[in-house]
């Protein structure tokens, strides 16, 4: 499959997130979603990435402010019925909260972002 092909998939998949989230109650706005090579080195260097290789980079992530009872909020637990229901819409979306798909909050966490990985 190409790219392309994945990034409808993904921007699909992406539409039904925002209207499950609008439907359990939450609010998301767009935190960020493509990024330069340039950015995701400084990330990099910085910390706030683990990779060069981040789906970003193909237009295949985004990372969302997510509002809870008009709150924003990062928290695990908050975020995670969202995450979940991330995972179960493709076989290749990843919820940042839970990158080994354990169902545990453990390694990297980063509760924001929602990705198609291929």
């Amino acid at each position: 499959m190409k790219l392309s092909e994945y990034q409808q998939i993904f921007t699909s998949n992406i539409s039904c997130l925002i209207q499950f989230a609008e439907r359990s109650g939450y609010r998301l706005t767009f935190g960020e979603a493509f990024r330069t090579n340039e950015q995701q080195l400084l990330y990099v260097q910085t910390g706030k990435s683990k990779t060069m290789n981040s789906n970003h980079l193909r237009r295949l992530a985004v990372d969302f402010n997510v509002f809870k009872n008009g709150n924003l909020t990062y928290k695990w637990e908050d975020i995670k019925p969202i995450g979940d229901y991330w995972e179960s819409l493709h076989e290749n979306n990843r919820w940042g909260g839970d990158w080994n798909k354990n169902d545990i909050k453990d390694g990297f966490i980063d509760t924001p972002h929602f990705e198609m990985n291929v």
